[in-house]
């Protein structure tokens, strides 16, 4: 099994970037985990809308068959940890990969969305899209622990 976290854009405070760095290390340890980022269409001179576009021909792009795409929006379903490890587990069982969505600052375009075989949120409340990727690794981190009986989760 392979994970795959895409995220648009990339942390130009600094703040998070470390904690993404040690999640993915760990993870490492239980499965080939990668990191993709992919660049802001905002900063181009495109019309509201068009980058959402533009941003979601992209990340489509690197969907591959093998897939189960999980697109993080605010308006998807809540999951907590040991839902999120069984949903792992159930990739694992199919032989499946994973590939986690993280959209830009315009969210994520419906035909994102509308590809996914998940649609998951992470909080009700609005998260910074870097924050939302720290948070989302760790919480892999912990599913793969969950599934292996390890004390992490405690």
């Amino acid at each position: 099994m392979k994970v795959r976290l895409l995220s648009i854009g990339k942390d130009r405070s600094g703040l998070f970037e470390p904690a993404v760095q040690e999640y993915a290390r760990r993870l490492e340890h239980y499965t080939r985990f990668e990191l993709l980022e992919l660049t802001e269409a905002s900063g181009r001179k495109l019309k509201p809308g068009e980058a959402k576009s533009a941003e979601a021909a992209a990340i489509l792009g690197k969907r591959k068959p093998q897939d189960w795409v999980v697109a993080l929006d605010e308006r998807g379903t809540l999951l907590d940890s040991v839902e999120l490890s069984r949903y792992v587990a159930k990739a694992q069982t199919g032989a499946k990969d994973l590939l986690f969505v993280i959209g830009g600052d315009e969210g994520l375009d419906d035909s994102v969305r509308g590809a996914a075989h998940q649609v998951m949120s992470l909080s009700r409340m609005t998260l910074p899209h870097r924050l939302a990727r720290v948070v989302l690794i760790e919480q892999l981190y912990r599913a793969f622990t969950i599934l292996k009986g390890e004390p992490y989760h405690k």
